[in-house]
C-alpha cells in the first residue's frame, strides 16, 4: 500500500467562488467531500499516493458554483477529473482511469480469475444500490440483505485475505465500501436492520 500522506484538504468552494485556471496542466479531481461516488475516485487517489499529482477542487453541491456546469462539467455531477486537457467524469469509469493512467501501486489484480470477479463486481455494482434504494420503501432487511449477502458471498471466493478478491485490494473494494458504510449506518440506527453481515466487517472503514 502507498505510503500513508497527511493532506491539508482544501475548503468546499460555493456559488460565488472564482473558478481555478482550466487546462493549464493541473490535474484537478472536482469532487464533493460527503459524495460516496466521489469518494471512488478520492480513496483510488490516495491509495496510490497521488495527492500531490491530483489536486482537489472540493465543491457544496446544494449552492455549487455556476462555472462548473458553464465552463468545467455540462453534466454538473461530481466527480469529474480534469487531465491532459480534456474533463472525464462517472465514478467506476474514473477509478479505472487513475489506476491505469497513474503511477502508484496497482488496484486491478494480475491473476486473470480475479480480474474476472473484479468484472463482475463492478458490474454489479448498479444493481446493488438499486436494491438498497428499494429496501428503503419496501423491506429493507429482505431487499438490503440479499445485497449485502450478495458481498458476503464475494468475500468467501478467495481464502488468501480479507478483500473481496482476497490479499489484494482492489477497485471492487473501492467502488463498495463508501456505500457499504452508509447503507450500514442507515440501515442499523435508522430501521434497526442486523448489523453487516460478518465478513464486510474487512472492509468496513476503508473510506478516507
Amino acid at each position: 500500500m502507498a505510503t500513508e500522506t497527511v493532506e491539508s484538504l482544501p475548503p468546499t468552494l460555493e456559488a460565488n467562488a472564482e473558478q481555478p485556471p482550466l487546462f493549464d496542466g493541473t490535474t484537478r479531481l472536482y469532487t464533493s467531500y460527503p459524495c460516496p461516488f466521489a469518494q471512488r475516485v478520492w480513496i483510488t487517489r490516495n491509495y496510490k499516493g497521488l495527492q500531490d499529482e491530483i489536486k482537489l477542487v472540493p465543491l457544496n453541491l446544494q449552492n455549487r458554483p455556476a462555472w462548473y456546469k458553464e465552463k468545467v462539467y455540462p453534466v454538473n455531477k461530481v466527480p469529474s477529473l480534469e487531465h491532459n486537457g480534456k474533463i472525464i467524469g462517472e465514478s467506476l469509469d474514473l477509478i479505472k482511469y487513475v489506476d491505469s493512467n497513474f503511477e502508484g501501486p496497482s488496484l486491478v489484480p494480475n491473476d486473470p480469475d480475479k480480474k474476472r470477479t473484479l468484472e463482475e463486481l463492478l458490474s454489479y455494482t448498479d444493481k446493488f444500490m438499486e436494491m438498497l434504494f428499494a429496501s428503503f420503501k419496501g423491506d429493507p432487511e429482505k431487499e438490503a440483505g440479499a445485497a449485502f449477502n450478495y458481498l458476503e458471498d464475494a468475500l468467501k471466493k478467495y481464502d488468501d485475505g480479507p478483500f473481496l478478491l482476497g490479499r489484494d485490494f482492489s477497485l471492487a473494494d473501492i467502488a463498495y465500501i463508501p456505500f457499504v458504510e452508509r447503507f450500514q449506518i442507515f440501515l442499523s440506527e435508522v430501521l434497526s436492520m442486523t448489523p453487516l453481515p460478518a465478513g464486510l466487517n474487512s472492509l468496513h472503514g476503508l473510506r478516507s
